[in-house]
């Protein structure tokens, strides 16, 4: 049987499905509607004069880039000091995640050799542990500063430590789900001759997820920079304090100078994780 071809459509002969198309047009918008209201979202303010002229004038600053010495002076280094509060956060959320990862891994799990079962007590250690790590993670680093920004006042104190919270929680769920995902052959071996949970993690695990280890590390460690940006307009230190501070004052070249700063320190993180996974494959 020969398949008609359909007719072209025309003037005359309109969409048959116009019909539901608007209707599905003109619920979205009723949906919508009671959204946009609820945050206050006025796009006609935008067009406001008073808006268009400070628009103006920041954007024709932001064109023209500060760049006087003093300037990139402090730039530089509180650029340092946002690449140190990364650093300093990451390193200390690693030394949680390890013993964290080697908690919540099966795979490394001494007990469940001999039944294929893990023992009611680890089986309770390696629970409580991941739900200490769902409590860390869950609590953005954001929230964290702000609440260490309290106890500790301003400065790159807050920062590090958030930091450490948070990423310790998403670094040990990644780790454990990267080894238990690899190749477990050579752990298991070892560990059924009798080695250690430590050995059997540099030995047999590592060696198989090496790559994609220190691929989420270097990940989150460019992470870890954007977050201490972002966490400086709390009053945790760093490029983004002052970022912050230049925004309040609308000086539109000394935002576009940080940013590009900003834009060069995530692209100098992933030159870093190119270069180690390369080392590394």
């Amino acid at each position: 049987m020969h398949n008609v071809p359909a007719a072209p459509l025309s003037p005359h002969h309109p969409d048959p499905a116009w019909r539901r198309r608007v209707t599905l047009v003109a619920v979205g918008l009723v949906l919508l509607w009671p959204l946009a209201v609820a945050t206050e979202f006025y796009p006609w303010i935008l067009f406001d004069l008073q808006s268009l002229q400070a628009t103006w004038r920041f954007l024709s600053d932001f064109l023209s880039p500060a760049h006087d010495t003093e300037f990139l002076a402090m730039v530089a280094r509180e650029a340092w000091k946002t690449v140190a509060i990364a650093t300093c956060g990451l390193v200390l959320a690693l030394l949680g995640a390890i013993p964290a990862t080697l908690l919540v891994t099966e795979r490394l799990s001494i007990s469940r050799l001999g039944t294929g079962r893990i023992a009611p007590f680890p089986r309770l250690l390696r629970q409580l542990a991941r739900w200490l790590l769902v409590l860390l993670r869950s609590v953005p680093e954001l929230v964290w500063a702000l609440l260490f920004v309290r106890i500790f006042s301003l400065g790159p104190t807050a920062g590090v430590l958030a930091i450490a919270l948070t990423y310790c929680g998403m670094l040990g769920k990644v780790y454990a789900e990267i080894l238990e995902s690899s190749d477990h052959h050579a752990s298991d071996v070892l560990l059924q001759n009798g080695s250690g949970r430590l050995a059997a993690l540099f030995y047999g695990a590592l060696p198989e997820a090496a790559s994609e280890l220190v691929s989420y590390t270097v990940y989150r460690w460019e992470c870890a920079i954007r977050g201490s940006v972002v966490m400086g307009f709390v009053g945790a230190g760093g490029l983004g304090q002052r970022m912050e501070e230049s925004t309040k004052m609308l000086a539109g070249g000394e935002v576009a100078t940080m940013l590009l700063v900003f834009v060069l320190l995530v692209a100098a993180a992933d030159v870093v994780s190119k270069y180690l996974r390369r080392r590394l494959g």
